[in-house]
């Protein structure tokens, strides 16, 4: 399977990343304006929000992902931190893995690819998972991810909200911990 490298990725990549032998994460393509690839969503108090990770002035959409840079101009760092602490910080996994997220919001880095990378890493690392990932060498188009069923697990505002399905896999990793894959 092929797939793009997302920001803090949603929880369906995790499912077929569970399911699948081996996984190539796609480093020839061109970044994809209205992606996942800078953006991931967590549930709040007030409901679903976006965090968008900025990018640097240019001609993206034709440009190669590995060539995207992140732009500082902002805090986005610190703005993202705060509403992920804000979000999660009475989830029942929290205090167990924000220091290994704290990090991506104080280090800076130049490519978007790069900073995706270390977090995949992370993830892969942090939930336990086997399935082998390696970068492809020629384009391949990502895989279509299609929307398997979601098992509904407990998540922090669900009593406001509902179940809120594909979330950020930080939603996954603070609710459920390492028992993540009852919720995939």
């Amino acid at each position: 399977m092929t797939i793009e490298l997302a920001y803090f990725p949603p929880v369906q990549h995790f499912q077929h990343f569970s399911r699948a032998t081996e996984i190539w994460i796609e480093q020839c393509e061109n970044y994809q304006k209205n992606s996942c690839r800078n953006r991931c969503h967590i549930a709040t108090a007030n409901g679903l929000l976006r965090l968008t990770v900025p990018l640097q002035k240019g001609k993206h959409e034709s440009q190669p992902i590995r060539d995207v840079r992140i732009a500082y101009d902002l805090a986005w760092q610190r703005q993202h931190a705060q509403s992920i602490v804000s979000a999660y910080s009475k989830a029942p996994f929290f205090e167990d893995y924000w220091h290994e997220i704290q990090p991506f919001f104080e280090k800076k880095y130049d490519f978007l690819f790069d900073f995706n990378w270390a977090i995949l890493t992370k993830m892969h690392q942090l939930l336990s998972l086997e399935t082998p990932f390696f970068l492809t060498e020629k384009f391949f188009p990502p895989a279509a991810i299609s929307g398997a069923a979601f098992r509904p697990y407990p998540q922090v505002f669900e009593d406001r909200h509902g179940f809120l399905p594909n979330l950020s896999v930080l939603d996954l990793l603070f609710c459920l911990g390492s028992d993540w894959r009852s919720g995939v």
